[in-house]
């Protein structure tokens, strides 16, 4: 009994030395892997916010999708840094304690990371192609009643597309996209089948004389706006131009609140 007792208290004692150790080496680690995550996500918000990323993503029309957050594009950015570092920081931590279900939790939400980070990127690329388009095609057909239209339609199946393309990516775009692509075409070629090879004959025939009617009608128009359109190097020049100026506006007025006097009045005003 005394011996069971004396066995029993010495491996009590040498699992907590064992164990304090690695408790202080786990917080050591902890601590010091997230200053770290935290110096290094705000030098990339600095440094995103001096080469102008802001900027070049709300061109790509991102600005809307952060209309009601209050972070910007590099705050995002660096956010999503800093938790991927802490990532790896308590993968780091918890692997002191040897093998356990956390760490090989972290390793498999780090492998999924960099299929999450290409996904992000194909959608910020697309948007961008998206919004370039739209003006494009805005610039090209804006005289037409339907050129706003065709506008937002190519935007949308652009963006459709670079979503398609990341769920593709992390790999849930066959379980998800595919069922509703298969009910869409089954459903607009029930419609196709049962309307025109049945009673709808007639209708369409009609409907369709009148589509081709206006097309040929609509074909100068749309040869005349196409040549009057400026070029994509000139609508390019003219978004930059723009930016320039809005941005030296705003610097201009940041400027002017921020302190000192008003400009004095003229001589000859007096």
């Amino acid at each position: 009994m005394r011996d069971s007792l004396e066995n029993g208290l010495r491996n009590g004692f040498s699992l907590i030395a064992e164990f304090v150790p690695k408790l202080v080496l786990f917080l050591i680690i902890l601590i010091v892997g997230l200053l770290i995550a935290k110096a290094i996500s705000k030098a990339l918000s600095a440094l995103l916010e001096r080469v102008g990323f802001d900027k070049a993503v709300e061109r790509g029309g991102v600005k809307k999708a952060l209309a009601n957050s209050k972070m910007d594009a590099s705050d995002i950015i660096a956010k999503l840094l800093y938790y991927t570092l802490m990532l790896f920081v308590l993968q780091l931590a918890f692997g002191v304690f040897g093998p356990n279900p956390i760490s090989d939790l972290l390793t498999q939400v780090i492998t999924f990371l960099p299929s999450l980070i290409v996904a992000i990127i194909i959608l910020v690329v697309a948007s961008a192609i998206a919004a370039a388009v739209k003006v494009l095609v805005e610039g090209s057909l804006g005289g037409l009643s339907y050129g706003t239209t065709l506008a937002n339609l190519a935007s949308i199946f652009i963006l459709f597309l670079g979503i398609v393309a990341a769920l593709n990516q992390v790999g849930v775009a066959t379980t998800v996209t595919t069922p509703v692509l298969v009910a869409i075409l089954a459903t607009v070629a029930g419609v196709i089948i049962v309307g025109v090879g049945g009673g709808l004959i007639k209708p369409m025939q009609h409907r369709w004389e009148g589509y081709l009617l206006k097309a040929e009608a609509e074909a100068p128009r749309i040869k005349q706006e196409a040549a009057n359109a400026p070029s994509v190097k000139d609508q390019a020049l003219q978004a930059k131009h723009q930016a320039t100026t809005s941005h030296q506006s705003t610097g201009r007025g940041g400027s002017s609140s921020a302190g000192g006097p008003p400009p004095a009045a003229p001589a000859d005003a007096l």
